[in-house]
């Protein structure tokens, strides 16, 4: 694999393995936490082995929804009312 560079400070990644149920794959961080590189592939790798950790975790957790190429943004929402109180004056 090449070494990647962080776009916004420049310095090499890390890249580390992840491996999963359903396989393995690699990850590459900047050094000074402004983000991480995934493979589409990775990424997609780790959505599933989310999804699957959910349905084995009990019934207060949800599996991430999956992600296809025909998907959308969801419509925008204003954020929920912190109190009851703000719900008077929408």
């Amino acid at each position: 694999m090449e070494t990647l560079t962080c776009p916004r400070c420049g310095a090499e990644m890390e890249t580390r393995a992840i491996s999963s149920s359903l396989g393995e794959g690699a990850v590459s961080s900047c050094p000074d936490n402004h983000g991480v590189f995934l493979a589409r592939a990775d990424l997609g790798a780790l959505i599933e082995a989310e999804s699957d950790w959910h349905r084995h975790a009990g019934q207060h957790t949800a599996p991430m929804p999956r992600i296809t190429p025909d998907m959308t943004a969801p419509p925008a929402t204003k954020p929920p009312a912190r109190a009851w109180v703000e719900t008077l004056f929408d």
